[in-house]
């Protein structure tokens, strides 16, 4: 690409080596979250939501279990601050939760912040300014002593209008464009706003380190939050707190990596939403988590619902291929995954297993309010046998011999092929009982008589041509013996007689389901399937759809003195 040595690492790198997060495995617990879906509800939304929408979200926030939400910058709207005023005068924030809201170091906005918060049983007031370089030298063009003048004065300032406000308040601090900033510098400000703060172990004090800019590659996040987290003054008295943003596409990886390096808390949204690429979607970090066998503390047990009140209060859309709630994200279409989906849910059903294995699923969809049926194996040209036949089980309970799921499954891949569409579980059953179940032409099975010597004899009833004929023939069993009337009398040879049955488990528990299939005398194989409340008709009715289907394939010549029509 054109112009790329322009671009240089706008980052910083500790000034000591700092890799003990590597020697961690995985998150052992579960931060404390603080949701900031209602910040960026007005800020990053392209139709900001009303009053009323802002609190049936913050409704669907707790529902999820939130400790901890962010509900705005009371001192930059009318709507956010009558939205704060609202959940305090109507007393609609629980006991357990609270709430916190974002403010500039100008004394007027934290003096109307703290007006906001008059009542507030527990809230955390979070001070902000930038400090990377290029905010520093471009936008402000101030030394690195005038902007912690800002952030010490801030400090100053919450501790003043905290004292002179009812309510109970904790205070947060963010060096905004963090990633950006000189380490060092960094951790200056951060110490000495702590200094102001004197944080205690009754009344800890909130750092949140925010990739406000994501800049470099995950380890250098995770570097610097190590880097802070073993060098801020206080340390046990401090809660660090990530906020990262998604411009790289990293923001679920900057958090992971951050939690191992020291952070405690993590700021984020549900499904990613927020200015530019987003902030780091709370949901994949709770559900990533989960799929380790960790407790996210929030519940995320029912997806589908989360995500429509989602996209029904924000007006944004969460792509097909989102990690966990995106429509497609547990759904198969090729043939190879489909299959060892399909080998891996019958493993499972086998015995029980301890541990969710299932290859392809990182998770059970069913713990996330997913569905088996319509979810996990969809249909079309790209498909497998053993996706196909996986639906037929699911849905109506035909459980096809494996030989003949390949069979099937062509049918079904030219169909999807030649209409160019996904085969919707209905589609593919209509297909299969169109061309195989109980097929009567130009063959039409009417009735048979057994009796029992040596072998078995059968006096068979067949149609043909609107003619009922009568046929004789013997065996070694029943299937056998009617096999052989109808070789001898139709003159047609076939060998290697396949043969199958179950009770229909799915739409009538008093049907039987056979499955026969042959291989012609050419090589070509042939199927056909019985249902019948009758388990020994069903596996008739299957013999006569398997040859029916041949003599309709290939049209043999006859050789008695029946007439066959053709199909």
């Amino acid at each position: 690409m054109k112009n790329v040595q322009k671009y240089s690492r706008g980052y910083f790198m500790p000034p000591v080596k700092s890799l003990k997060w590597t020697d961690k495995e995985y998150i052992e617990e579960a931060p404390t979250w603080c949701s900031v879906d209602l910040r960026d509800g007005n800020q990053a939304l392209i139709v900001p939501m009303s009053l009323e929408e802002k609190l049936e979200y913050f409704q669907l926030l707790l529902d999820v279990g939130f400790k901890e939400i962010e509900v705005g910058f009371p001192a930059a709207s009318d709507t956010e601050y009558t939205f704060l005023r609202t959940l305090i005068e109507k007393d609609l924030i629980p006991d357990d939760v609270t709430i916190q809201v974002l403010t500039q170091s100008r004394e007027h906005i934290i003096r109307k912040t703290f007006e906001s918060l008059q009542g507030a049983k527990k809230a955390v007031v979070h001070l902000y300014n930038s400090t990377s370089l290029a905010q520093r030298e471009q936008v402000f063009q101030k030394t690195e002593e005038e902007i912690i003048d800002i952030a010490v004065t801030g400090a100053k300032l919450l501790k003043k209008y905290s004292a002179e406000t009812e309510g109970n308040f904790q205070f947060q601090y963010s060096p905004e464009s963090f990633t950006g900033t000189e380490m060092e510098f960094a951790l200056d400000i951060c110490n000495q706003v702590l200094d102001i703060w004197q944080p205690t172990a009754e009344n800890k004090v909130i750092i949140n380190l925010p990739a406000t800019v994501s800049m470099s590659m995950p380890h250098v996040y995770a570097s610097q939050i190590e880097y802070m987290s073993d060098h801020l003054n206080y340390r046990d008295n401090v809660i660090l707190s990530l906020h990262p943003h998604n411009d790289r596409g990293t923001g679920v990886a900057d958090a992971e990596l951050g939690m191992l390096a020291g952070a405690q808390r993590v700021e984020g949204t549900l499904f990613g939403n927020g200015e530019r690429t987003g902030n780091v979607d709370i949901v994949t970090l709770a559900l990533n988590m989960f799929s380790h066998g960790v407790n996210p503390k929030l519940n995320f047990e029912n997806i589908p619902t989360i995500l429509g009140k989602y996209e029904e209060l924000t007006r944004m859309r969460v792509p097909e291929r989102h990690p966990y709630g995106g429509e497609l994200v547990f759904t198969a279409f090729s043939g190879s995954h489909q299959d060892a989906i399909a080998k891996g849910m019958n493993w499972r059903e086998e015995e029980e297993r301890q541990y969710w294995t299932v290859p392809y699923l990182l998770i059970d969809p069913k713990d996330i309010g997913r569905q088996y049926e319509g979810d996990i194996i969809r249909i079309n040209s790209q498909s497998g046998k053993g996706g196909i036949g996986y639906v037929l089980k699911q849905n109506y309970g035909l459980d096809l011999p494996a030989e003949m799921r390949e069979s099937f499954g062509y049918h079904v891949k030219n169909v999807s092929d030649r209409l160019h569409k996904e085969l919707m579980p209905n589609e593919i059953y209509d297909i299969f009982i169109n061309e195989y179940v109980n097929i009567n032409t130009p063959v039409e099975f009417i009735n048979y008589r057994f009796t029992q010597n040596e072998n078995y004899e059968t006096n068979l009833s067949i149609k043909i041509d609107n003619e009922v004929h009568e046929a004789l023939g013997v065996g070694n069993g029943r299937l056998d013996a009617i096999s052989n009337v109808l070789q001898t009398t139709l003159g047609i040879q076939y060998k290697d007689l396949l043969y199958k049955q179950h009770a229909l488990e799915i739409g009538s528990g008093s049907n039987a389901v056979s499955y026969v299939g042959f291989t012609a005398l050419d090589g070509a194989v042939y199927w056909g399937c019985g249902i019948d409340a009758d388990i020994m008709t069903s596996s008739v009715k299957a013999l006569f759809s398997s040859v029916n289907n041949m003599i309709s394939s290939v049209k043999p010549k006859i050789e008695t003195g029946y007439s066959l029509s053709n199909k």
